[in-house]
């Protein structure tokens, strides 16, 4: 009899194992089929596209000789809109870490300048805009630190730098007593938070980003009514991207 329960009590316990493991096995296959690339994690390169606004300004440092001016009264950054587009790779470093190289990132930047000004007899002040427009070529390397997925959602954080190189760079301009030269190239910091929602065959993330150059852009030309008056331009710039990624 002992060994009739005893056989009996294997067996029971044996039909209950088998059916937790076998609605365990039925349960992550059904979370399985929820989510959408489930095997994305586990490559270790992907690929992806991004469209970009980016909202820039100049931070401007007035020169000495500005206080001497008798024509310029004030220098005023504008913010101003732009646009652009890149190319994302992305190298798994652990499964909270990614390493990402943006190339190539090419964007359309426009940081204006405001001046209040007095004509040469001094009688009548005027507003002058100065639009500066920069075709950036950029190479930002980036360190991604993402959460855990929570079905197909992530949020991730990131920060980098980023050497742009500006096409239209206007420094070795001659004839032009209007002009804001400025260098061909700058170096900037960026910190950033994105979301990753994951669809059927691609994964899309809306990402905003904070870019802080180091560098002072201007070529300064003390010949120049709208460039002597100032000593330093360093560059501002918020970038929202929408990125494709497979």
């Amino acid at each position: 009899m002992n060994s009739r329960h005893l056989s009996k009590k294997v067996v029971v316990i044996a039909i209950g194992l088998s059916a937790l493991l076998l609605s365990g096995l039925n349960a992550s296959s059904q979370l399985r089929d929820n989510l959408n690339l489930p095997d994305h994690d586990s490559k270790f390169y992907h690929l992806g596209i991004a469209l970009i606004y980016n909202n820039s300004h100049f931070q401007v440092s007035a020169h000495p000789q500005f206080l001497q001016s008798d024509s310029i009264l004030s220098v005023n950054p504008l913010n101003t809109g732009g646009f652009g587009l890149a190319g994302m790779h992305t190298l798994k470093l652990s499964p909270h870490f990614e390493f990402r190289v943006v190339f190539p990132q090419l964007m359309f930047s426009y940081k204006n300048l405001d001046y209040s000004a007095k004509s040469p007899s001094g009688q009548i002040t005027y507003l002058a805009t100065k639009k500066i427009e920069s075709i950036l070529l950029g190479f930002p390397v980036q360190i991604k630190f993402l959460s855990d997925r929570i079905d197909n959602f992530r949020v991730y954080m990131l920060g980098g730098i980023n050497y742009q190189y500006d096409l239209a760079s206007n420094a070795t301009a001659r004839k032009a007593q209007d002009l804001v030269k400025l260098k061909k190239y700058d170096f900037s910091v960026e910190a950033g938070i994105g979301f990753q929602f994951f669809f059927p065959v691609f994964i899309l993330s809306p990402e905003l980003k904070i870019s802080n150059g180091l560098i002072n852009e201007h070529s300064r030309d003390p010949t120049l009514i709208y460039s002597s008056t100032i000593d330093k331009l360093r560059s501002r710039m918020i970038v929202f991207s929408l990125i494709f990624e497979g």
